[in-house]
């Protein structure tokens, strides 16, 4: 009742703001002592609210409860949501009150007020230099190349910031913390576990410009525009090959070192591809997957089909 009364008001004693519960204000004052005493389990990050941890663990946990009704994109959480509508319509909500500049994002519209605010919360731990925004840290941090001052124990490679090193350190101890939800696969980054729920979801939202195909990562993207280009940036360093993915040239080096890495589990005959193996397992199994339209006579291995389809087509 105190709510609708207006009774028994609660007032924090920094800003003088007012609450109807006590619980409320104590939340309320985390705000000015930046204590966090919910954590995630998952990657140590903490929370004000145990609200807002329970939303976090949807990014680890795969759930996307929010569906976009125009693109059926879905999102873990309801601001995200809100956010991407405003992709659709061009909506800018959320207003500066100092310059009247619009955002489409609340997040956004926070990061922009500290240009007017003065508050500088990102700092480069190599310098002590302060930046209002993430990214300007970030771009800040390529005038320290040579200074790395957090080394991994391990193998020895080094960083400019604390963080990465911890990210880094997961390599070495196998930890897995990012699960997913539908096929139980672990991996050790979250963005790992991002991209590979686009193999459930079928998402593929990098498109190329040039021909139309799309993937699911920006990274096959940029791999792909190379077969556009003729660029081949992987050379071998035994005949000087040139290729355009390093996976090619791993596949190619397997000529010099004579390794078949790929074993049949029939007959323990060794390939040096796994398309090989699955080709060979057709000779313990009798299958021919090959048609021809024609003839209707049926093949074992594409290349045999290829060559009898040149006899129809003389």
């Amino acid at each position: 009742m105190r709510s609708h009364s207006g009774a028994y008001r609660f007032c924090c004693k920094v800003c003088c703001k007012q609450f109807s519960h006590s619980y409320v204000l104590k939340t309320h004052v985390r705000t000015h002592t930046n204590d966090r005493p919910f954590c995630c389990y998952l990657c140590s990050k903490k929370f004000t609210q145990s609200y807002s941890l329970k939303v976090h663990l949807r990014t680890h946990l795969g759930e996307r409860l929010f569906c976009c009704k125009v693109c059926d994109r879905s999102f873990p959480h309801l601001g995200s949501l809100k956010g991407h509508m405003c992709t659709h319509f061009d909506e800018r909500p959320f207003c500066c009150e100092v310059c009247n500049k619009k955002f489409k994002r609340l997040g956004d519209l926070r990061v922009h007020a500290h240009v007017h605010g003065g508050t500088r919360p990102f700092c480069c731990e190599v310098c002590g230099k302060t930046f209002s925004t993430a990214r300007h840290l970030k771009t800040h941090m390529s005038v320290h190349p040579g200074e790395h001052p957090f080394r991994c124990s391990v193998c020895g490679k080094s960083f400019t910031q604390s963080c990465d090193l911890k990210v880094h350190m997961r390599m070495h101890t196998g930890e897995r913390r990012y699960c997913c939800k539908v096929c139980d696969k672990k991996f050790t980054y979250s963005s790992h576990l991002k991209t590979h729920m686009f193999t459930h979801t079928g998402e593929r939202h990098f498109g190329c410009e040039v021909c139309g195909k799309k993937f699911t990562r920006s990274s096959d993207l940029k791999t792909h525009m190379f077969t556009h280009t003729g660029e081949r940036h992987f050379c071998c360093t035994v005949c000087s090959r040139k290729f355009s993915q390093s996976g090619h040239l791993k596949r190619h080096m397997l000529v010099h070192t004579g390794e078949r890495p790929f074993c049949c589990e029939v007959c323990d005959k060794k390939f040096t591809r796994s398309s090989h193996v699955k080709s060979h397992m057709l000779v313990h199994t009798r299958e021919l997957p090959f048609e021809c339209e024609v003839c209707y006579k049926r093949f074992p291995r594409k290349q045999e089909f290829r060559n009898h389809m040149n006899i129809h087509a003389r």
